[in-house]
């Protein structure tokens, strides 16, 4: 899968689903919301790690740096 995300993204996803973990654990949500969003929190860390999102790739949206030669 070709990589379309750049640092910032990758960055920012995974501060979202660290609060919203954080979030989480400290019983500030909790029930079908709490898993819901832990459920999110799982997608947004994964395609951060992948560094590829499959939302991105319909519209052509490329987040990532170009390096010019």
């Amino acid at each position: 899968m070709k990589k379309n995300m750049g640092g910032v993204d990758k960055f920012l996803r995974l501060v979202v689903a660290a609060i919203i973990i954080a979030l989480y654990l400290l019983g500030k949500i909790s029930g079908t919301l709490g898993i819901v969003l832990l459920a999110v929190a799982a997608v947004l860390s994964l395609v951060s790690l992948i560094g590829s999102c499959p939302l991105y790739l319909p519209f052509g949206i490329d987040t990532q740096t170009k390096v010019k030669k």
